[in-house]
C-alpha cells in the first residue's frame, strides 16, 4: 500500500515564483558581470543617478541593509564608479554621486537589464506578456507589498524609515 499526497488544486505559487526570481537574478547577474556590475551595484548606480541622495536612501530604494550597502558602494567607489561625499545638512550622512563612468556603465546596463527582461517575456507567446507583467505589477503593488508578520520571517524585511 502506498502513501501519495493529493496534488494540489492549484499551482505552488511560492515555489514558482521563487524558482522565476532566482532564475531571473542569476540570469542578470551573468549579464551584467560582462561588464563587470553585479545586479546590486548596477541598482544603486540607477538609483544614484539623479543625484543628491545619501548612502542610507539609496539603501533603502534598492532594497539593501546598510552593511550590504557599505560593501556595494566600496566596490563601486574602487571602481570609479561613485563617489560618496558629505551631506551639507548631516554630517553623519553621505551623499552618493555617479561618476562619468558610472554614468557610462549604467547606461550599458540598462541595456542589458532590458535585454534579460525582454528575453524573458519573449518566451510568452505575445498575447500574454502585458498581461502577465501587468499581473505582476498588480501583486507586488497591492497584495504582496509588504510581507505578513511571521513568528519565524524567512529573511528580515527592510523597515521603512520612520
Amino acid at each position: 500500500m502506498s502513501s501519495t499526497a493529493p496534488l494540489p488544486a492549484a499551482p505552488d505559487l511560492t515555489g514558482l515564483l521563487q524558482h522565476a526570481s532566482h532564475a531571473m537574478t542569476n540570469r542578470m547577474a551573468a549579464a551584467l558581470a560582462e561588464i563587470g556590475l553585479t545586479p546590486r551595484g548596477y541598482c544603486v548606480l540607477l538609483h544614484a543617478l539623479p543625484g543628491e541622495l545619501t548612502q542610507a536612501q539609496l539603501a533603502e530604494l534598492s532594497q539593501q541593509d546598510k552593511t550590504t550597502m557599505v560593501v556595494t558602494m566600496d566596490e563601486l567607489e574602487r571602481a570609479g564608479l561613485a563617489e560618496r561625499r558629505p551631506c551639507p545638512t548631516d554630517r553623519r550622512a553621505r551623499i552618493i554621486t555617479v561618476t562619468d563612468a558610472g554614468r557610462e556603465l549604467a547606461a550599458r546596463g540598462g541595456a542589458i537589464t532590458a535585454r534579460v527582461h525582454g528575453d524573458a517575456l519573449e518566451a510568452l507567446p505575445e498575447g500574454e506578456r502585458a498581461v502577465f507583467a501587468s499581473a505582476l505589477q498588480r501583486l507586488v503593488g497591492g497584495h504582496l507589498a509588504t510581507t505578513a508578520d511571521s513568528p519565524r520571517p524567512v529573511r528580515r524585511a527592510r523597515q521603512p524609515r520612520q
